[in-house]
């Protein structure tokens, strides 16, 4: 491997800062300059991600501490960040906001410590002048290992304003630098929605929006300042640990997934993919809201997360997709479904028909239903693993789904905390659905564990595949 850039993290003391249009701005203008730029969220945020890599023009990883571990961590940032110029990691909340109050396990702070990054901190200067210099002073003091590149202010009022956060940093000693003061301006705030920003694929941001913002960066940020005094991390404490040299991948077994993607199924980590590429899988992308058959010829299907509520109409529509989801299923292919993935196998999404592979209806709700970091852990044998396999995720949603109990459920919940949060991962035949987005880089045997599911069940991909062809019910 070559060498491999030193992190910038750009962080904050808490949320609403900015970190977004920031780091967004950052990868817009290093681009233009014709740097390569290797993007990087953390913490479980699907939604960012994808505003990255249309900022950079690279896939943009999510780096989590709690989910996938440190040596996860470092190797995932060691692979992905070969051959760029620079790296440019989006922290969360606060810097130091993380799994407790007592220590910064799961926050912005350990990856930065990890990945011996330099901190941008980000700070809003809206309706403050010297108090900004005490708060950036006590940032510094609160954790003297960490790097501190330098400050950007951000939602400065005007010059008066930004004069008077300048005295206010020269004022205090040893403090770092300050890149730049950013000006309001309501053309760069990303549009919003119930679980977030909207995704990328619908923002409808053009080239004129990603050039505005790369000049009110170069205008207002020193960017040159900013590069200065890059150096290589060392990862003296990486330890390569079980990534996926030891996979399922035997000669000769070629195994082909159907993966949904679109514009209403886009919540899906790359590394998941990857580890399924690596354990054999070969992927093969259909998209459940323009096409009305699943891809031929494949021996299981991945249903990712996504909005699939704000395109019921279309799915319910696609009535060819939704029958041969029912009928391959009922088939016994292998279909793993996280969350929007989910939701396209229930009865119905608010009244709208779905695949209906699940018995039960899923509607929205006005207010969040879940959210919050889950450790699974397999009870019994499912297409992931065998009962006693351990894995992690998050649970992020608005909807919920009344199923039975006579339903199947294979999983054991636990939170962050380690207390028991319930039942789930509900099974059908050979159809598995949760609505955890789980990261397989936190146990990539899962990935390993479904492509050999996949494998072994093979024999149902010609029925499924006459299934298609004849829309004849093998159970009829």
């Amino acid at each position: 491997m070559g060498k491999t850039p030193q992190p910038l993290v750009i962080a904050a003391p808490r949320s609403g800062s900015g970190k977004t249009t920031v780091a967004l701005g950052l990868m817009a203008a290093l681009r233009a300059r014709g740097q390569t730029v290797a993007p990087f969220k953390v913490g479980p945020d699907f939604i960012d991600p994808g505003f990255h890599a249309m900022a950079s023009g690279r896939s943009s990883r999510n780096l989590d501490g709690w989910m996938c571990g440190r040596s996860w961590v470092t190797r995932a940032y060691i692979e992905a960040a070969q051959g760029a110029d620079l790296a440019v990691i989006e922290g969360v909340m606060g810097l130091f906001d993380g799994a407790d109050g007592g220590s910064d396990a799961g926050s912005t702070a350990e990856i930065t410590r990890w990945l011996e990054g330099r901190v941008v901190l980000v700070v809003d200067a809206g309706s403050q002048a010297r108090s900004a210099a005490a708060l950036v002073q006590g940032f510094v003091r609160f954790d003297p290992e960490l790097e501190y590149g330098g400050v950007i202010f951000n939602r400065v009022g005007g010059d008066r304003h930004r004069q008077h956060l300048q005295e206010a940093m020269e004022s205090v000693s040893d403090l770092p630098p300050v890149f730049g003061y950013l000006p309001r301006d309501e053309f760069l705030t990303l549009p919003e929605r119930h679980l977030g920003l909207v995704t990328a694929a619908e923002s409808g941001l053009d080239p004129i929006y990603w050039e505005r913002l790369s000049a009110w960066m170069e205008r207002h940020i020193d960017l040159g300042r900013l590069l200065q005094n890059q150096k290589e991390p060392v990862f003296s404490h990486h330890r390569p640990g079980n990534h996926v040299d030891s996979l399922f991948k035997a000669e000769g077994r070629a195994v082909k997934i159907g993966v949904a993607r679109d514009d209403a199924f886009c919540f899906c980590y790359p590394d998941n993919l990857e580890l399924l590429e690596k354990a054999g899988a070969d992927l093969v992308f259909f998209s459940p809201l323009e096409e009305q058959k699943i891809p031929e010829g494949v021996d299981g299907l991945y249903l990712p997360g996504g909005y699939p509520e704000l395109a019921a109409d279309r799915l319910a529509e696609n009535i060819g997709l939704l029958e041969t989801l029912r009928r391959v299923a009922t088939a016994g292919m292998p279909i793993y479904a996280e969350c929007g993935g989910l939701m396209l196998l229930a009865e119905s999404i608010d009244g709208r028909p779905m695949a209906g592979v699940f018995p039960g209806a899923a509607r929205m709700l006005p207010r969040r239903k879940a959210l919050g970091y889950r450790e699974v852990t397999l009870t019994e044998d499912a297409p992931l693993g065998p009962a006693g396999t351990v894995a992690r995720g998050h649970e992020f949603h608005y909807s919920e789904l009344d199923l039975s109990e006579a339903v199947a459920r294979c999983y054991r919940l636990s939170g962050r905390g380690g207390a028991g949060s319930g039942r789930e991962g509900y099974r059908v035949h050979n159809t598995l659905g949760s609505y955890v987005h789980l990261h397989f880089g936190s146990n990539p045997r899962v990935a390993a564990n479904f492509v050999e599911f996949c494998w072994k069940n093979r024999c149902y991909r010609d029925v499924a595949t006459e299934t298609q062809s004849h829309g004849e019910n093998p159970q009829g």
